[in-house]
Formats: structure tokens, sequence, C-alpha cells
């Protein structure tokens, strides 16, 4: 980018866009948002595009699911609920530290862990499934079995769908690789030398202990029913569900 991160630009006429779109398409699917830009910014309290946007979704009978690591998605509940009435609306959330204190230095400016885990419990207790990504997990910060430990507990307690998961570590293209090394200097002092020399310019940067942790995340979430096949949860997040056809057949099957 050649602007601040802060700096937004802001489509108009996405919404008028939109339902154009969704006026015209024949077949319902799920609409995802939130992949590279949070649906739940700041502006959104004022701009509502996102409640708008949902509005639209549920007018023209489709579902969706949205990425956000913002409470703010509790304003729209009451859209969520009608969507996830007729058919699907998943909430997917990162989980990154169970530490608040950490998590206030890895992710500023967005809503704690503990809050995170507060409002997936609300989604919980009015039915709209979620979905959790486990990342990133950065070598010798948060890469620690009692860390996913209670990661994982908390995604048990609000009986998540499933958990994300690519591998216990992160990824760094270059230009946010200087940036990354930057911010490590500021908060890990020394910890940029480490990384430089066992890692050096990999694009993947897994965890020395990836595969122990690995095994703790799978095994914990087959133990309590939790997907952690990313294949299969992304074949549930695109799936489109008619529940009245549903029970309509289940009534006269």
């Amino acid at each position: 980018m050649n602007h601040k991160f802060e700096d937004i630009e802001v489509k108009k006429n996405a919404i008028e866009l939109l339902e154009n779109t969704l006026r015209r398409k024949r077949k319902r699917i799920m609409i995802g948002t939130g992949a590279m830009s949070d649906p739940y910014i700041p502006i959104e309290t004022s701009l509502e595009y996102t409640r708008k946007a949902l509005s639209l979704i549920e007018k023209y009978g489709f579902g969706v699911t949205l990425q956000t690591k913002s409470n703010r998605v509790l304003r729209d509940l009451d859209i969520l609920k009608r969507i996830n009435d007729k058919t699907k609306a998943v909430v997917q959330m990162t989980l990154t530290t169970a530490d608040e204190d950490l998590c206030k230095i890895l992710e500023p400016d967005v809503s704690t862990t503990k809050e995170r885990f507060e409002t997936l419990k609300i989604l919980r207790d009015n039915g709209i499934p979620t979905v959790v990504w486990l990342c990133p997990i950065l070598p010798y910060i948060n890469d620690t079995e009692d860390n996913i430990g209670q990661i994982l507990e908390m995604c048990v307690e609000a009986e998540v769908k499933g958990v994300i998961c690519f591998g216990m570590g992160l990824t760094l293209r270059e230009g946010n690789r200087e940036y990354f090394y930057e911010q490590l200097d500021k908060s890990f002092p020394n910890l940029k030398q480490r990384y430089i020399r066992e890692f050096k310019n990999q694009y993947v940067v897994n965890s020395p202990r990836n595969s122990v942790l690995m095994k703790q995340f799978h095994r914990a979430c087959e133990a309590n029913g939790i997907m952690h096949n990313n294949d299969i949860i992304f074949e549930y997040l695109h799936k489109f569900e008619d529940k009245n056809n549903a029970r309509q057949l289940s009534l006269w099957d």
C-alpha cells in the first residue's frame, strides 16, 4: 500500500450494486465478506453498510458468512437471526492468544480475545453457528501448549462448529515481513534476530513446535466434536441451506 493502513476508501454505491446483483441472481448461494477487510471497522458504526448489506441478503433469501474480530457484529444480531431462520448465517472469528495483555500487543484496535469469546457465547445462545480461525501463531510468542489449550477450551464452551488452522505459524510476504520485523523490535526486543537466523526469507514460518501443537489441536477438536478438517469446514461455509424446504420435506417424506 502507498498510504496509511488506517486510511480507507468507501464505495458509495456498494449497496446499490449489491441489490442489483442479488435481484438478478437466480440461484441462491452463501455470500461471504470479511476476508480482505473487517466488515465491522469503527466507521461501520455510522456508515452501516454491513447492516444494509445484511438486510438485502435477508430480503432476497441468501445465506451469509462473515469474518470479523469485532463484537460490533452483535449490533446486527437481529438480522443474522432472521437469515439463520431461513437458511444459514455463520460468523467467523479469529482467536490468537488467551493472554489479554498479549492480545492488545498483537491485535491492537480490535476486540480483545475475552470480548470475542463473550461474543461467540452470545451468538451460541442465539442459535448462530460460528467458526474460529486459529491464527497467527507466532514462534516464541504464542506457540505454547497452554495458549492453544486455553483457546480450544473457549471453542468448546462456545460450541463452535469448526476451527480453521493451516498450521502453527504465520506467512510473511515481501513488504509485510519488514513491517512485522519492525513491530517485533518494538514489542519483543532481540527476537527479530532469532527469526532472521532461523527462518531467513521463508514465506511460511512455522513454529518449531508445529507438530506437537497440531496434534494437540486435532486431538482436542476430535474429542469435542468440532470440525477441524479445513476442506470440510469450507464446504460447510459455502453450502447454501434452505431450511424452509427442509422442513416441508420432513413433513411429507
